[in-house]
């Protein structure tokens, strides 16, 4: 692009601090065998009569540790009970808003028919099952709401977007997930702002007029790993679902600083985070019903995850972007979940530049220190990864006092591949063979 070429020039002088491996120290319990863990959950629910009955289990565009295990194993449970499970894409409208699209997505998160012993059946169709007490109407999936039971499955965790008893978990799948792009579109139209209120309101009336089963709610650890597995009754999931996401909140990773001069992102994609990067972690927001996370003066963004099917949703949080980024998305994609979620702001288009050099240099350039020893850096591969990153001297000296990171080899200079591609580590969008990057 002209533009780019015309600024290159401007930006080559600008010198990048070093940076040291650094392995952060993060909540780690974890379940040493999540099969037996799960099978002892099921194994306490009351006993149910579901030989023949047909029972739609949630699935969400979310990746997350041990997804298509525990699947499979719910699978068995309900299929040693005489039922007949099959899977329903609960994901609002991700996958482009489409039946297919949706399958497919979960073809990329290791969830198909072969894999869990069961099949999906998708479709965009919803039907009415009511209003709130204000007035939003509640959507459901026809296909799920055909079935003779439902069983929630979904990951508990603090949201990207608004904080409240309910956020990303049970309920939300109720509300949004199987609202599908109808059900999503009126829960989200009246802003973050309210939807805390709009989704325990719509999660509730779910309850009350679905024949849910049960629920299987599971917590991850500050590594990405299983740390919980819990079944809850119907009746149990309004009082219990909110213990949980304290719990989870709780388990969440970090980065160990408060303030960070510039931050530089390996990969967004919503397989890591609906908003392409947890806002937790990076302390940007796209909506004021959210806050939290260290206080970062420039934010750029590398590349797009494979996962995410070119929805570069959440780019609008970054300050710089690269062209490699920028040619990933899937503009009507994108786009068609912002006008969902009804937040502009997050598909915004961030500085666009030529690379991953150009995007540290902007970003150092303008991050209001007078010199490279100065500049708190911060790089990590996504918001999922975190146990190691890479800090510069002046970021690591700040952490350091928090006694919860460690440094794993000497500092050394960023490194880029001839075409300007960071050597720190591989990304799905594009990986480094080893002799293109600088030894050093």
């Amino acid at each position: 692009m002209d533009i780019i070429d015309s600024i290159s020039p401007y930006l080559e002088a600008i010198a990048l601090p070093p940076v040291l491996p650094v392995r952060q120290r993060l909540p780690g319990a974890a379940l040493a065998d999540p099969e037996a863990e799960l099978n002892a959950c099921l194994g306490s629910l009351p006993e149910q009569n579901l030989a023949g009955s047909s029972v739609a289990i949630t699935c969400g565009s979310r990746g997350f540790d041990g997804y298509a295990a525990l699947l499979r194993g719910l699978v068995f449970f309900l299929r040693d009970k005489g039922a007949r499970p099959f899977l329903v894409p609960a994901m609002g409208s991700h996958g482009g808003a489409a039946a297919a699209g949706q399958t497919a997505l979960l073809g990329h998160l290791g969830i198909t028919e072969d894999a869990v012993g069961a099949p999906i059946r998708s479709s965009m169709e919803t039907v009415l099952i009511g209003e709130t007490a204000r007035g939003l109407p509640v959507r459901i999936d026809k296909l799920a709401s055909q079935a003779d039971g439902i069983v929630l499955f979904n990951r508990i965790k603090p949201h990207t977007s608004f904080r409240g008893p309910y956020e990303s978990g049970l309920l939300k799948m109720l509300a949004v997930g199987l609202g599908k792009q109808a059900g999503a579109e009126a829960t989200h139209r009246r802003g973050y702002g309210q939807m805390a209120e709009n989704l325990q309101a719509a999660g509730t009336l779910a309850l009350q007029k679905l024949p849910v089963l049960f629920a299987l709610a599971t917590l991850e650890n500050g590594l990405g790993k299983l740390a919980e597995i819990h079944v809850l009754q119907p009746d149990q999931i309004l009082a219990r679902e909110p213990l949980l996401l304290e719990k989870a909140r709780s388990l969440m990773p970090r980065i160990w600083l408060d303030e960070i001069d510039v931050l530089v992102v390996g990969e967004i994609g919503k397989d890591i985070s609906g908003t392409g990067m947890d806002t937790n972690i990076v302390g940007r927001y796209h909506t004021t019903a959210a806050s939290g996370g260290p206080r970062v003066t420039r934010l750029g963004i590398l590349s797009l995850s494979a996962g995410s099917e070119g929805n570069a949703n959440g780019m609008g949080l970054a300050d710089f972007m690269t062209e490699r980024l920028y040619r990933q998305v899937d503009f009507a994609g994108t786009y068609l979940n912002t006008l969902t979620s009804t937040e502009p702001a997050s598909a915004r288009m961030p500085m666009l530049l030529a690379n991953d050099r150009q995007v540290f240099q902007a970003a150092v350039k303008l991050c209001g220190q007078d010199k490279p020893d100065q500049v708190r850096l911060a790089v990590i591969r996504n918001t999922k990864s975190l146990e190691t990153l890479w800090l510069s001297p002046a970021a690591w000296t700040a952490a350091s006092r928090t006694g919860q990171v460690s440094v794993q080899g000497p500092a050394r200079p960023l490194s880029f591949t001839p075409e300007g591609r960071l050597c720190l580590f591989d990304t799905p969008a594009g990986s480094h063979r080893e002799d293109t990057c600088p030894r050093t």
